[in-house]
């Protein structure tokens, strides 16, 4: 099925949402498509989320089955908190990606957008008992600011979702153990800028652990005055969202659709 297909089975809700709505549907369209583009994702699975403007309890999420490249701003699904699909659509959804993105989004009203990725160097470091560590810049940027939550399985258990949320606390990502990473954000650009440098600090571990040397940790006042910085600075940053959509749009990408 190839984008133009899609495009053709696909109507255009531009108009028929409100524009805010319309906005996060372009904006969580161009985030799987870069997500995508960047090499993180997995087929068909994992997933991305983004809270309907306005509302608590409802949030649009990829149509299963279509590879993130493929997937257009009308193409995405709305759901509730419940997972009760909102709007008219040959489409369905992940179970899975229902489970973990509607337990953050009922608990974190403060996230605007969830992002799950299954990644070589995510998945490699969620298997390493110490976790992420502090060796390089980009993973500093996550010092004291994430998580873990120990591997049930596929996340298909809905009582799962008070563990997620609980593991979760307050942080701005999370280790999926034996299984991946996922970032949030209070917008989908900064939920993305998060995942694409916890990736970076992953596969920057990976690396720096296969040499064999020994691995140097700045101090702990170090790595607290970085955080710091990031979070003063990077957080705010959005300089980066406008030149990865041109990008996409160099590419051709079908993501206002």
């Amino acid at each position: 099925m190839g984008v133009d297909l899609i495009a053709d089975m696909v109507p255009s809700l531009k108009g028929k949402v409100s524009d805010e709505e319309w906005q996060t549907r372009v904006d969580l369209a161009a985030c799987y498509q870069l997500v995508a583009h960047y090499g993180m994702s997995d087929l068909i699975f994992t997933h991305i989320s983004a809270r309907i403007p306005g509302t608590e309890d409802q949030f649009l999420i990829n149509p299963y089955g279509l590879f993130f490249d493929e997937i257009s701003a009308s193409s995405l699904v709305k759901v509730d908190i419940d997972g009760k699909v909102l709007d008219e659509t040959n489409f369905k959804i992940n179970p899975a990606g229902y489970t973990i993105h509607s337990a953050v989004h009922g608990a974190r009203h403060d996230v605007a957008c969830v992002l799950h990725t299954h990644t070589r160097a995510g998945m490699g470091v969620s298997a390493q008992k110490q976790g992420l560590l502090p060796i390089s810049q980009h993973s500093l940027m996550f010092y004291n600011r994430l998580a873990y939550h120990g591997y049930e399985g596929i996340a298909l258990n809905l009582d799962e979702r008070e563990r997620l949320v609980r593991d979760l606390d307050d942080n701005i990502a999370m280790i999926l153990r034996n299984h991946g990473l996922l970032t949030v954000g209070s917008t989908v650009s900064e939920a993305f800028r998060r995942i694409y440098y916890l990736e970076k600090s992953c596969q920057a571990q990976i690396d720096a652990l296969a040499g064999g040397a020994e691995i140097i940790i700045p101090p702990k006042e170090v790595c607290e005055t970085a955080v710091s910085q990031f979070t003063d600075l990077s957080d705010r940053n959005t300089l980066e969202w406008d030149g990865l959509l041109r990008i996409l749009d160099r590419k051709g990408s079908n993501f206002r659709h």
